[in-house]
């Protein structure tokens, strides 16, 4: 500073009083070092006799005092009193403005016309200053439809902040310009950024038109000034049937119920041979024609085995014991196990009805049998490719982009009627999603809707170009537009919240191959099983009448 100037710190505000008569090289080094911007105050003083306000003006010429600077001029009156007004540009090249914020005298001190100074600071009106918007439109038939609420699942964020700053630009009292592109913008491959971001590093645009998301590379070369739209890009699939993902089979009763099962065949299975060996014993007093009628059930293991396993089954015997302890224990196994069936049988039909909720992380995806899908998006096309962390680059590379396979990218439509088929888990925009969502699925398909989130970033924020002057401007008019509700209501009118299960209990769920899957390996089983031991006694029956004949 020389002696036309001084540096006063005021608490956390710093500010600079400078005589506008021989101050002109500061006011060009301080133009160099972009100290008229915040959070620097700058207060000119000259007096009215010696100077005109004419000349103040061209000493500001080609000076960058833009809105977001608070320089202040003080013109000494011939009556002692000071006249107080900001002086600012809307860009540098344009004409200097002036507003009256107050005036000073010795005997009244500093008096502040408090309407001023808010039109003069708050700068709720840029008179029509033409503002450069780039949009980010990925179908051309948006631009017909950005308005009209047709299409809602189609360019939904673009057509969201679109109507948005059509209200910024009514509360600051501007004028748009807008271009379009179809990216938000990343680095080629000789560093230069792409797409709207590029048109902001470029300054060829003073604000981007679409939010986008904050990632730590865009920090550095653009700032954000609000978060206009609330979305959610997430994996989204229907329950999967709890067949698909365990065996129901044994999910009836818990293993305490199925080891007391276990433990009731085989305490009813050694009373039953117990009294079978008795009353085989007693057959000495009883004539052949008593045991031809009454004994049938032998002293075996294996009938006794096969008797007990048919209860477990539910079949009927043809074999009972003779005595009445032994029919007691056969009636007592049937009527025991008969109960232990019902139930088992209930809640197979209640299992089979179900779904499971098994599926709750990335890593639970990546290790069920679900199919994956992507929204064919631009940014899924980048997120994903160049993901990182190990469960989400695994979810890419073995189920989006399986080596030697197309990668599944799907238009939102094709990937919501696949979600509906079930067993497919598609990643998309919630809003757009249920919005076809709810016009495809049927009222019981709608419940048990499932959501995993993939993209490991906040919700997406408009962006400005960095340090721009309109900053504050319009993050002051952007929150005052959401704190009027404006914002709500047009989120709302694009995006489609998840659709409520009003009916899940009238939703009839038929029963597959996969939900049969346990009982046919069963059943297959036994049929190889018998097979085999066919194959083996007719081997050994053939080989024993061989030998009988080369005996004889």
């Amino acid at each position: 500073m020389d002696n036309c100037s001084t540096f006063q710190t005021f608490g956390n505000t710093e500010m600079f009083i400078s005589d506008v008569e021989c101050a002109r090289n500061i006011i060009f080094w301080s133009d160099s070092c972009n100290f008229f911007a915040r959070p620097f105050r700058w207060l000119f003083l000259y007096n009215q006799t010696s100077i005109l306000d004419r000349d103040v003006h061209a000493s500001f010429l080609n000076i960058s005092i833009l809105i977001d600077s608070h320089v202040i001029t003080a013109s000494l009156q011939e009556n002692r009193t000071f006249v107080l007004k900001r002086i600012f540009k809307f860009r540098k090249e344009t004409e200097l403005i002036e507003k009256h914020i107050g005036s000073w005298d010795p005997l009244r001190r500093l008096k502040i016309n408090s309407s001023d100074l808010e039109n003069g600071y708050n700068m709720r009106n840029f008179q029509r200053t033409v503002l450069k918007t780039c949009l980010v439109i990925t179908q051309n038939d948006s631009l017909y439809h950005l308005t009209d609420k047709r299409d809602k699942h189609i360019d939904s964020i673009a057509k969201v902040n679109y109507v948005i700053i059509q209200h910024l630009k009514d509360f600051v009292n501007a004028e748009l310009i807008y271009k379009v592109t179809s990216t938000w913008g990343y680095k080629n491959n000789d560093s230069k950024w792409s797409g709207m971001i590029g048109e902001l590093t470029e300054r060829r645009a003073d604000i981007g038109g679409t939010a986008l998301f904050i990632t730590v590379d865009r920090i550095a070369i653009i700032d954000y000034i609000a978060m206009t739209t609330k979305t959610r890009s997430k994996f989204v699939f229907r329950e999967p049937k709890l067949s698909y993902v365990t065996n129901v089979f044994v999910l009836p009763f818990d293993w305490d119920v199925w080891i007391s099962i276990l433990g009731l065949l085989i305490i009813a299975g050694l009373v039953l041979l117990a009294i079978v060996k008795w009353e085989w014993k007693r057959n000495k007093y009883i004539t052949m024609n008593e045991i031809e009628v009454h004994m049938e059930l032998r002293d075996s293991v294996a009938d006794v085995i096969f008797l007990t396993f048919g209860a477990l089954c539910q079949q009927a015997t043809s074999v009972v014991p003779y005595s009445m302890p032994g029919r007691i224990t056969t009636i007592f196994l049937f009527i025991s196990l008969m109960f232990l069936y019902t139930s088992y049988s209930a809640n197979i039909v209640a299992l089979l009805q179900s779904s499971s909720k098994s599926i709750q992380t990335l890593d639970d995806l990546l290790k069920s049998r679900l199919e994956v899908g992507v929204d064919d998006t631009v940014f899924n096309h980048f997120y994903f490719p160049n993901a990182t962390e190990p469960v989400r680059k695994a979810i890419y590379e073995k189920k989006v982009a399986p080596p030697g396979q197309i990668p599944k990218y799907f238009p939102i439509l094709e990937g919501v009627k696949k979600m509906r088929e079930g067993l497919f888990a598609f990643h998309m925009e919630t809003g757009p999603g249920y919005k076809l969502v709810a016009e495809l699925f049927d009222e019981g398909e709608k419940c048990g809707l499932q959501e995993i989130q993939y993209l490991q970033v906040p919700d997406p924020w408009l962006a400005i170009q960095k340090n721009s002057s309109f900053k504050e401007a319009l993050k002051i008019g952007l929150f005052l537009i959401r704190e009027s509700g404006l914002q709500v209501r047009e989120i709302d009118a694009i995006y489609t919240k998840k659709p409520v299960c009003s009916n899940r209990g009238n939703s009839f769920i038929s029963v597959g191959i996969v939900d049969c899957y346990a009982p046919t390996a069963v059943l297959l089983g036994g049929i190889l099983l018998s097979l085999l031991l066919f194959i083996i006694e007719h081997n050994i029956n053939y080989i024993s009448r061989k030998r009988g004949r080369n005996m004889a």
